[in-house]
């Protein structure tokens, strides 16, 4: 059977970020128990009004022998008969009767008290947990909050904390407990009412006739009935494993509960050796009046630091490490304790964030400083790679890729899966092939869109770094933006979209929805495996005349389509943010297909593109009617001079 997913009980304090895919599980299970028991009802209601009919139809029969019926002899032989089949209705009945009861108690009784001791209970850990959440995130900002001036408040406040920390995580130990149990006991709850269903029907159908008396069903309900034993023989050890952690955990994590530790507890230094670390830090943000303070969790990641606010799946990019000039340092700001800043010389940016506490700020200043130092490339500058590492920026061997392409499970489709680290400007991954695949043999996979001044960069052959960027789309960027604006102007249907590249790559085919959802997996399945995480955001114009992905810094035309040549569009069933598009690339005879990520419903994109090659092609057919009309003519008066 295999391992069971839980949640580490050791995060409980920190509220990991993880906690809310059991919490979407748990809430997921019970909507669907609560159907399940509704159809279980459902059976039971329809057996007790079978067993009702059953008795009726057999007291309604005996009853034929007191009607008076002018021509009915009195002890007939139709009234014997009835008077036979009422007796087999009544055994019917009793038997129905035997099933209705046992679906009452091996049916019914299960699953209600799934939902009411399980489930519910789940729920009422859930608004606990709310609570409790709540009033440390209260007394963590009444602390935080307070001036470095006020030692008498701080050491008030910082018992607070104690206490409502120490109430959060015994709560927060329960309720992970309950999420971890809940895993183990859906495998009960959700088989024992179908097998305690099965064994009246046949035990029902046995006192009859044997005919669901058979070996190998016998030996399935033998073996589910073994496995929900095994479940629950494993539910009682992990209950006494929780147990047993829960207690030493609260024993280990005393001096957890202080944000800063008190006087008569030991110094614990800073580990200024880190290269990763991760916990929650308040961020300043400004505001119109004031700045605001907001407690985020915060991550480092292959040369990123990540944010993840708390109702949020997967992290997202707050700052590249990897770039000249960013420095980690301590810092004041609006008169609060345990201030450091993160600095950029290239965007000129500032990040303000505070710690808990001395030690905290330390560790992170050190942790991003040595990230900093240890990063790759530097301004195509690249640092010798050693034995076990890739360079930064270098194109992976077919062979490589093939065998790790081959290993990605189809879940991690969606773009939020994607492993949250830097993107390779691009990098060029080949998909695995074979004699079915939809894909050409050693097809790269582009995963940079280049802007139009990107085109013409070359990288020293000597070099060891990342290879040429070059246009994905093999066409023109070089409009300008008095003619794009011409173009748009005239057009008789424009609309505009705000799309990121995600990749591209050549395919066999120039249509079906099959290849391009394919072509969204594959692409998907290697920016996961390759850490490729930047994506190329531009604004898409679909316009009555072309299709056009806009640079939206200085609204110069990076790629232009021509209606003509994009042969087929879909959006992703599963995931309707993304969406592809194949194209034809003239003069080569050859097609490539295009993946992006939209903020709205891919669908909309895909209506307007053919909307818009609706319109170029009735335009298309008005403007060859007109000029074989125009032929004609021409030929009619060449045929009149003639005469």
């Amino acid at each position: 059977m295999p391992e069971m997913p839980k949640l580490h009980l050791e995060d409980a304090l920190e509220d990991s970020p993880q906690a809310r895919v059991f919490e979407k599980d748990a809430m997921v299970l019970k909507k669907y128990s609560v159907g399940l028991h509704n159809c279980c009802q459902r059976v039971m209601s329809a057996q007790n009004e079978l067993c009702a009919a059953t008795q009726s139809l057999s007291q309604h029969l005996r009853n034929f022998e007191l009607q008076k019926f002018p021509l009915e002899q009195e002890g007939s032989i139709l009234t014997s008969t009835l008077e036979q089949f009422a007796a087999y209705l009544d055994n019917i009945s009793s038997l129905q009767q035997v099933l209705s009861a046992q679906f009452s108690e091996s049916m019914m009784f299960p699953m209600s008290k799934a939902l009411q001791a399980d489930l519910d209970e789940i729920s009422t850990m859930y608004e606990m947990f709310q609570i409790a959440a709540h009033e440390h995130e209260q007394a963590m900002t009444r602390f935080m909050k307070v001036s470095k001036k006020k030692e008498k408040e701080v050491l008030d406040l910082n018992d607070e904390l104690y206490a409502m920390r120490k109430k959060y995580h015994q709560t927060a130990l329960h309720y992970y407990s309950s999420l971890n149990a809940i895993q183990y006991k859906r495998k009960c709850f959700l088989l024992e009412p179908i097998i305690g269903y099965v064994h009246a029907q046949r035990a029902y159908f046995s006192m009859g006739q044997e005919t669901l008396c058979k070996p190998d069903m016998e030996t399935f309900l033998q073996n589910i009935s073994v496995s929900i034993q095994q479940v629950q023989s494993e539910l009682q050890v992990e209950t006494r494993k929780t147990v047993e952690l829960i207690d030493t955990l609260e024993e280990q994590s005393q001096h957890l509960y202080h944000a800063e530790p008190p006087i008569n507890m030991p110094y614990i230094p800073p580990n200024i050796a880190l290269a990763q670390k991760s916990g929650y830090l308040f961020l300043r943000s400004k505001q119109l009046i004031g700045n605001k303070w907001e407690r985020v969790f915060f991550f480092t990641q292959a040369g990123n630091l990540m944010s993840q606010c708390r109702d949020e799946v997967a992290g997202s990019l707050v700052l590249d490490l990897n770039e000249d000039g960013v420095f980690a340092e301590p810092s004041e700001a609006d008169d609060r304790r345990n201030i450091f800043q993160i600095s950029t010389a290239k965007h000129r940016r500032l990040i303000v964030l505070q710690a808990e506490n001395e030690r905290e700020r330390d560790e992170w200043i050190s942790t991003i400083n040595n990230v900093v130092r240890d990063s790759g490339f530097v301004r195509g500058i690249v640092s010798k790679p050693s034995p076990q590492q890739q360079p930064r920026g270098s194109s992976v061997s077919s062979q490589q890729s093939v065998s790790t392409t081959s290993t990605v499970s189809p879940e991690r489709e969606s773009p939020m899966a994607v492993s949250p680290v830097q993107s390779q400007s691009s990098a060029a991954v080949t998909p695995a092939t074979g004699p079915n695949s939809p894909f050409l043999p050693e097809t790269p996979i582009q995963f940079d869109l280049c802007a139009p001044d990107d085109t013409q960069n070359v990288t020293n052959k000597s070099l060891t770094g990342p290879p040429k960027r070059i246009n994905p789309f093999d066409q023109s960027a070089t409009d300008v933006i008095d003619a794009l604006d011409q173009a748009i102007d005239n057009a008789a249907f424009v609309e505009s979209f705000l799309v990121r590249f995600l990749g591209s790559m050549e395919v066999k085919q120039d249509r079906g929805e099959k290849l391009v959802h394919e072509t969204i997996r594959q692409i998907m399945a290697a920016r996961a495996i390759h850490n490729v995480f930047k994506m190329t955001e531009s604004r898409m114009i679909v316009s009555s005349d072309s299709m056009r992905l806009i640079e939206p810094s200085n609204n110069t035309v990076r790629v232009k389509f021509a209606l003509e040549d994009i042969s087929y569009w879909a959006a992703h069933t599963e995931n309707t943010r993304l969406f592809g598009f194949i194209t034809r690339n003239k003069g080569e005879g050859s097609y490539a297909c295009h993946v992006f990520e939209c903020n709205i419903s891919a669908i909309e994109i895909c209506n307007a593109i053919a909307t818009a090659t609706k319109m170029a092609f009735h335009a298309l057919m008005e403007k060859k009617a007109a000029e074989r009309i125009k032929s004609l003519k021409d030929k009619e008066k060449v045929d009149e001079s003639d005469q």
